[in-house]
């Protein structure tokens, strides 16, 4: 599976697009719908997935067919296309924040949820500070080479979060 990131919008979320057989799913299309297209043209759009409905991960979503809109649903598991990949229920930062895992790839996109050396902030309204530290002890069961791509900055991997991030406690 290959990997694009396109940092979009002021705050320069990260849009993910994953393309595998000319078969594309985009995670968190921000904003500039013009820097993500060039990513998906002549590509099948299987899905859009979103972590959270904050306004730097959704902008430029109304360009996408409401149909390509994963449904949020958790905890479920899903195959479509060549791509599978679980979704996982990670509240805190929002009330509406999911990860998605793909097990195959060994990658997890945690949207605002969890970031390199930090976490998302939980005053935002539905965020939440007790669900932000269950659903940190909920992912960090996950093996520690699964790469993190977060909604923003750097990606990193579980071990490296277990190890440096002052946020999560073992």
């Amino acid at each position: 599976m290959k990997i694009d990131i396109v940092p979009v919008g002021l705050l320069k979320a990260n849009c993910y697009i994953l393309t595998k057989d000319d078969k594309v799913i985009v995670i968190d299309p921000g904003d500039e719908y013009e820097k993500i297209y060039p990513y998906i043209k002549n590509k099948e759009i299987l899905k859009v997935l979103v972590t959270h409905y904050h306004f730097d991960h959704v902008g430029a979503l109304t360009k996408f067919d409401v149909n390509q809109i994963l449904p949020r649903e958790t905890p479920k598991e899903y195959t479509i296309g060549p791509f599978n990949f679980e979704v996982i229920e990670t509240k805190g930062h929002t009330e509406d924040s999911l990860t998605y895992y793909f097990k195959e790839e060994n990658c997890m996109f945690t949207g605002d949820f969890l970031f390199k050396g930090s976490i998302g902030r939980t005053d935002f309204p539905t965020g939440n500070p007790e669900k932000m530290k269950q659903s940190l002890n909920k992912i960090i069961k996950y093996r520690d080479d699964i790469t993190v791509y977060p909604g923003h900055g750097e990606k990193t991997t579980i071990g490296h979060e277990k190890r440096t991030n002052p946020f999560i406690t073992l």
